[in-house]
């Protein structure tokens, strides 16, 4: 049997960090805290949690609060019908969900609002690359995701999003020195590139595609989407940009396409935990709706 009060300590000592931040949010002192933590991982045989700055989950742990976060999850939606039985909850639910920056930044936040405003709930909102959000929900720190993982994860259900459309973007100026000739290989393999972070693969996977190349240019590092545009508009780099966000740019003539036409496309799915309940069937309903307005089929 789960010691629930200890793994909501354990819940606690993750969300925030430290066991003096869990301490705080329950309102015990940090040594009870410990304490439980420490009978938790006796009784399970594992280690939990890395101590550290921040603290962080090791698997076990990871595996074990995503049980709670779902157990929580169904015992809210359940206790408006069982009050004798089920405590009514002390705050907001609140859903956590993995989201790859170029979707979080163009069109996923508009739904994921629009749901937390209907719903009355909170969003913990964690961005990844795309290709990396599926191991948060693999780990269990998570309960949804939006992925470039095609494959149904254990325990989740998979929905197609779309497609989200890329364009090979610099600044006109970026665009006369570095590419007089167009994106040759000679020019990708010395020109500049923008990236999101190491594991984005975007510029990398375009250039093999136009120019046949192994990309291995010189790259700045800017961890987030609005900074990638405007390091690529203030002529740092060339970088892959969601077609919806670089269109008005385009248009404007701020940005230039490196090779009009030939867009990097990238299908995105939705998976979420089928132990999730109504809210998060709620959530699913929001996201495919948005991403029918937004992805191409």
């Amino acid at each position: 049997m789960i010691d629930y009060p200890a793994l909501a300590a354990l819940a606690a000592v993750l969300r925030t960090g430290s066991f003096e931040g869990a301490a705080r949010a329950l309102g015990v002192t940090p040594s009870a805290v410990s304490q439980r933590v420490r009978m938790l991982e006796e009784r399970s045989g594992a280690i939990l949690v890395v101590r550290g700055q921040p603290c962080r989950a090791t698997p076990p742990g990871a595996r074990l609060c995503a049980h709670l976060e779902q157990v929580r999850l169904l015992e809210a939606e359940m206790a408006p019908d069982l009050p004798g039985l089920l405590p009514q909850p002390a705050g907001p639910t609140t859903l956590r969900i993995a989201v790859n920056a170029d979707s979080l930044a163009s069109w996923f936040l508009p739904a994921a609002a629009r749901f937390a405003a209907a719903e009355g709930v909170l969003l913990d909102l964690i961005t990844e690359d795309e290709g990396q959000t599926a191991a948060r929900l693999r780990s269990g720190e998570v309960l949804a995701a939006v992925t470039a993982e095609a494959t149904p994860l254990p325990g989740c259900r998979l929905r197609r999003l779309g497609v989200l459309s890329y364009v090979a973007t610099a600044s006109p100026d970026f665009a006369r020195r570095w590419f007089p000739q167009g994106p040759t290989a000679a020019a990708l393999a010395a020109a500049p590139v923008v990236q999101f972070d190491r594991h984005d693969r975007l510029q990398a996977r375009w250039a093999e595609q136009a120019a046949g190349i192994a990309l291995a240019a010189p790259a700045h590092w800017v961890p987030t989407t609005q900074g990638c545009l405007e390091a690529t508009l203030l002529g740092m780099g060339w970088a892959m940009a969601p077609a919806g966000l670089a269109a008005p740019l385009l248009e404007s003539g701020r940005l230039v396409a490196l090779a009009p036409g030939r867009d990097l496309a990238v299908p995105l799915f939705w998976q979420h935990a089928r132990l999730g309940g109504r809210l998060l069937e709620q959530l699913t309903l929001a996201v495919q709706h948005a991403a029918r307005d937004h992805l191409s089929p």
